[in-house]
Parts: C-alpha cells; structure tokens; sequence
C-alpha cells in the first residue's frame, strides 16, 4: 500500500513540473516552491508550497494552475480533493532551486 501511496505522490510531482511560475517561467518543483505532497486515506492531495516573496500578486493564478494541472488525476477517480496550502515558513530562497532552474535562470550556484 505504501508503495501505491509513493507512485501517487510522485504522479502528482510530474503534474505539478507542467506548472509554470508565470514571473520566472520555471516550473514550481525545480524552483523549489513545493514543500510537501500529502495523500490521505482517500487521496485528496493536500500540496504545501510557498512562494519566491509574500506579497506574490500570483498566487491566485499558481493555485489555480496546480488544480488545473491535477484535473486529469482527479477526473480519473486517482485522486480526490486538491487542497493548496501557502505557507512562509521556512522562507523560500534560491538555495532550494534545482540544479536545472538555476541553469535555466543564470543563478549562480554558491
């Protein structure tokens, strides 16, 4: 059952690749903006993410793309509910990008 609740989670992950961060044009999972992906019982998703600065005026838009990008799950009967979760703790910064996003942006890696 674990190993079922795993490939889910990873499922989801590859889903959430195809989301674009509209100011950065990265994906939000190589930026390092998804803390967590957690499935319960009946596999409503609950995804904990934060944002590159608190005052993100796209946030609305990024929520709204993550239940687009889960839709097809959903509409299969692999998933239930998508619960986004924005959070500020611990802060994002460019220390948590991935080796791909901080090529694709020209960050230095340090």
């Amino acid at each position: 059952m674990a190993d079922d609740k795993q490939e889910m989670k990873d499922r989801v992950y590859a889903e959430l690749e195809n989301v674009i961060d509209p100011e950065l044009g990265v994906d939000i999972v190589n930026l390092g903006l998804i803390y967590d992906v957690d499935l319960d019982e009946k596999n409503n998703v609950k995804v904990t993410m934060t944002l590159t600065s608190m005052g993100c005026p796209l946030a609305g838009t990024i929520v709204s793309d993550i239940k687009r990008a889960l839709n097809d799950l959903q509409e299969f009967g692999e998933i239930g509910e998508v619960d986004v979760d924005i959070v500020f703790s611990p802060p994002w910064d460019k220390s948590m990008m991935s080796r791909y996003a901080k090529i694709a942006l020209g960050v230095a890696d340090n």
